[in-house]
Formats: structure tokens, sequence, C-alpha cells
């Protein structure tokens, strides 16, 4: 018997919760909740889960501090809710490390789509990263199952997101994707944000292991195509 997905809910929004459960439950999915930052951010570090679904405002420790000491021991996909639309408060949940987010309110269809979609891009990545957990390569090395990355033998902090994409590209070192393509493969799903958003991770992700990020050598850019990890790296 296949064992179900697990899902854990931080929301104070305890009418919410009720409808999320049962839309969860519905799905087959193994839905838990807090309804404090602090039992979250407990829950969350203690449990096994496949998918945590975030709300920024949260009494006791808001969202973003969770997402923060989560990241540091875990990698599980995180879809941020908040009740705030503005730009910046949805970027810098990204730069923290959530894999998506919804704007309060949302319709339950929605959050079902994208809750199915980050599952699947989570069990796809993890499979396919299985097959070759750690790469080694001249200047990096990356280990898939603890997370760690070593330039030239020393250890490089990333997000979660910085990982994975410099994972994906590593790991298919030479070869040039697109923007598209690079968030396809590394989010899993279709391309829904403006080029900006790829061109942010990637700036970041230079600053973190380029020796001079004016001057890419592991992350280049392909003028007019899209990016490539130099098959020297």
């Amino acid at each position: 018997m296949q064992e179900k997905i697990r899902v854990l809910v931080i929301d104070d929004d305890q009418e919410l919760c009720s409808i999320i459960e049962r839309y969860l439950k519905n799905a087959d999915y193994e839905a838990q909740f807090a309804h404090t930052g602090a039992g979250g951010l407990k829950m969350a570090l203690a449990g096994d889960y496949q998918l945590i679904v975030l709300d920024i405002m949260l009494p006791q420790i808001d969202g973003m501090s969770i997402l923060t000491e989560l990241r540091k021991q875990s990698v599980v996909p995180v879809l941020m809710l908040t009740a705030k639309n503005e730009e910046s408060d949805k970027l810098r949940g990204l730069q923290l490390g959530a894999d998506d987010y919804l704007t309060k309110p949302f319709s339950m269809a929605e959050l079902m789509a994208r809750v199915d979609s980050l599952v699947r891009r989570y069990t796809k990545f993890n499979q396919t990263a299985g097959a070759e957990k750690v790469l080694k390569l001249t200047h990096v090395s990356l280990d898939w199952q603890t997370r760690m990355v070593l330039l030239n033998g020393k250890p490089l902090e990333l997000t979660s997101k910085e990982f994975e994409l410099l994972y994906f590209l590593a790991a298919h070192k030479g070869q040039i994707f697109t923007k598209r393509q690079i968030y396809q493969q590394v989010w899993g799903e279709e391309y829904a944000f403006d080029d900006n958003n790829i061109m942010s991770f990637i700036s970041k992700l230079r600053k973190k292991i380029e020796p001079d990020a004016a001057r890419p050598f592991f992350i280049q850019t392909v003028r007019g195509v899209g990016y490539r990890f130099n098959q020297e790296g």
C-alpha cells in the first residue's frame, strides 16, 4: 500500500484550515495543521512532510522567520500564503527559499493545483537526482542528499532553490538551456514569471559561486539563448 503524502499547513485562520483540510483529504493527502508560528516551526522541523503550506502573518513567529529556520535544515517544498499583494513580499519569500506563493483570497481549485504541482516536482526532481546523488566536478562538488556544496573544497551556503538551480545546470554541464526550460525543469511547472525572476536567481547564485560575478566562469550566459554551466567547471 502506497504511503500517503503528508502536508503541513501553518495558518492561524482555523476556518480556512478546515476548508483546506477537506480538500486535501479528498485528494488523498494526509493533512496536519498548526495555528501558531512557534507550533508550526516545531512540527515542520520534527515531522516528515512532502509539502508545507505556510502563511506569512502568524502569531509568535512570522512565516518568513519560519522559512529562514526551516531552510537551514530542510528542502521540503514550501507554498507561501500572504494577504499582502506586494511584489516585494513575494520576491523575498522566493529568495528565502519558498517554492511558490498564493495571495489571499484564493480559490481552493488554485490552491490544489499548486499543491499538486509542487508535490509532482519534488517527487520527480528527487527521483532524477537520485540516479547521481553526488556531483563531483573540477571545482565544485554537490551532494543532493545533504544539500552540501563545496567550492574548491570549501562549503558554500545556498538557499533551497539556488541549490536546485545549480545542481540542474551542473548535472548538464555544457548544455544550453533557455529561461523557460530552466524554470520548467527546476520549478516543475509552466513558465509563469517574467525573465527578471530567473535572472535574479542567476545573479544571486553567481555572487556566491563565481570568483568574479562580473565575469562568470561557472554559469555562462549564451547571448540571445539562455545559460549553461561551463564544461570546464
